[in-house]
């Protein structure tokens, strides 16, 4: 099956990077989203209960496969950051609806974002609410059976593009509180009365800014899950995609070892290719080990997520692994293609932009950190009693 859906991406990736290029944001990310849909892929990202793909090796039919999700980043990666941030937005934007939302919701929306007819948005962000989801701000308040929404989110991807928000609001006690009992999930169609986005630009292109809900009227019916109980259901969602964060990151740095080893071998110097010299040979030797080893630990981390297990401390150490080395290869690949590799438009000056922002989002490598070490003294403890 996973070699199976490597070629697939393989069949539309070259052709992405030229049909891409030169298209503005929007244009390029809807265009990426239609080679997804004419290749069948979007379906992984949707639990097959739901209309998505057949996933064999997951626990419940109610998942995506993690296996297949990270399989398709890593090689969608290499090819193009917009074909993969296309790709997972549409899991990260409806998985809240999986978890969450009636079947009467589910059937009349997530058939759609497996075929790529709607398009997804994940709406958790805040100026003050990154790592810190119990520092969510916006508000929602009931009122006759409805609710009506009031604040703004940031660094939302597919903002005014999407056909959808999946937003978390605060239905009770402050900011600071924790989150714990007084968050709750709503889905916000994109066409609300209400519903302002304002875009701005980040380093690596695509469809990204804030989003403004003034006084946002939604049904009761398009509440995510009980009043209160949206962190659970935020933070489902990002345990079930964050492995795919390290896939990600694998696909920027195998493609940036590629393109080393093409320069390398290509480029001569003082009569001898550079791949000749001592020095470098190193830094190719490093950068593989460095990339398998992240492989290895996000297929470990995947792998015991489609088995149903508790995976919080494999998860962190593949996403901190593997973002942390692919920015390191990244920043390497470009030093080989010495004055090259600042020049806009060159392979890894392109590698290098996109792979920076997976350090933070999703959970930045310091909270890994955190998580890593909790596990790891909870480990020790647990020896000496």
């Amino acid at each position: 099956m996973i070699t199976k859906l490597i070629d697939r991406v393989r069949d539309i990736g070259p052709q992405a990077a030229t049909l891409l290029e030169g298209l503005d944001e929007d244009r390029a990310a809807r265009r990426a989203l239609d080679l997804l849909a004419e290749a069948d892929l979007l379906g992984w990202t949707i639990p097959e209960r739901h209309g998505g793909a057949k996933k064999g090796k997951v626990a419940t039919e109610d998942e995506v496969s993690v296996r297949a999700l990270c399989a398709l980043r890593d090689e969608l990666a290499w090819h193009s950051g917009m074909l993969d941030v296309m790709f997972v937005m549409q899991g990260l934007g409806s998985y809240p609806l999986v978890l969450g939302a009636s079947d009467e919701l589910c059937g009349g929306i997530l058939p759609d974002v497996a075929r790529g007819k709607q398009v997804a948005a994940f709406a958790v962000t805040e100026e003050g609410a990154g790592s810190s989801l119990g520092e969510v701000s916006l508000r929602a308040e009931e009122s006759e059976g409805r609710w009506r929404l009031n604040g703004a989110k940031t660094f939302i991807s597919n903002a005014g593009l999407a056909s959808f928000y999946s937003v978390l609001a605060r239905t009770s006690g402050e900011p600071g509180d924790g989150g714990k009992d007084s968050l709750t999930m709503f889905y916000v169609p994109a066409s609300t009365k209400g519903l302002e986005v304002k875009r701005f630009e980040v380093m690596a292109p695509h469809p990204i800014g804030e989003v403004i809900l003034n006084d946002v009227d939604l049904a009761d019916s398009y509440r995510l899950g009980e009043v209160g109980a949206g962190l659970p259901i935020a933070l489902g969602t990002l345990n079930r995609f964050r492995t795919s964060v390290a896939a990600a990151a694998n696909g920027f740095a195998r493609r940036a070892l590629d393109e080393s080893v093409r320069h390398l071998e290509g480029r001569q110097q003082f009569g001898k290719p550079l791949s000749a010299f001592q020095g470098l040979r190193f830094d190719l030797a490093e950068m593989d080990a460095r990339l398998r080893a992240s492989q290895l630990l996000t297929e470990e981390a995947a792998i015991a997520l489609d088995a149903g297990k508790d995976a919080v401390a494999e998860v962190a150490r593949a996403k901190l692994t593997a973002t942390e080395t692919a920015s390191w290869i990244c920043d390497r690949a470009v030093q080989h293609h010495g004055g090259l590799g600042v020049k806009r438009g060159v392979i890894v000056e392109r590698l290098f932009r996109e792979v920076r922002a997976l350090r933070i989002y999703e959970g930045t490598s310091e909270v890994q950190k955190l998580i890593l070490a909790k596990a790891v003294l909870e480990r020790a403890r647990n020896k000496n009693t």
